[in-house]
């Protein structure tokens, strides 16, 4: 996984960058790219195609370091970003859809939770195509922000 770093680090830049989600300079693309500390305290997954990393996401559990929101048996997902150069060709989708899995997988696991923020409309629509439902009362702003964050929940 270190021979991974980075090219997570350039994916989840240039992911984050290419949306518009982001400024180069804002303080939150120092946290995306440390990718050595998230791997330390979170699992963090890669997506590879013809032997390349294409994709990554961050997965973490209520209590944990890297969560924001999960509560009592959801597995929560952070960060997820697929490299631009193959974006909306699937991969985002068959991400969550391994993540889905795994959390299936796993027995004190009965929901997953993601936080997105208002103006990331394009994953709002895979998470909602994948079944997952706006949790209003769960929303929350970004501390020192106006920045108000969505959260998605799936029951499984």
């Amino acid at each position: 996984m270190p021979a991974d770093y980075s090219a997570l680090r350039r994916i989840t830049r240039e992911a984050y960058l290419h949306a518009g989600h982001f400024t180069a300079d804002h303080p939150y693309m120092r946290v995306l790219e440390n990718v050595e500390h998230r791997a330390e305290h979170a699992e963090v997954w890669v997506a590879e195609a013809s032997g390349a990393v294409v994709a990554a996401v961050t997965f973490t559990f209520a209590g944990q370091l890297y969560s924001e929101i999960a509560i009592e048996n959801e597995l929560e997902f952070r960060m997820l970003a697929v490299d631009p150069a193959v974006q909306g060709g699937g991969v985002g989708r068959a991400v969550v859809r391994r993540v889905i899995e795994h959390a299936q997988s796993l027995p004190a696991i009965s929901a997953i939770s993601i936080t997105s923020a208002t103006f990331m409309e394009r994953a709002h629509f895979l998470y909602e195509s994948l079944g997952f439902q706006r949790v209003p009362a769960r929303d929350w702003y970004v501390p020192g922000e106006d920045v108000l964050l969505w959260v998605f929940r799936l029951e499984l």
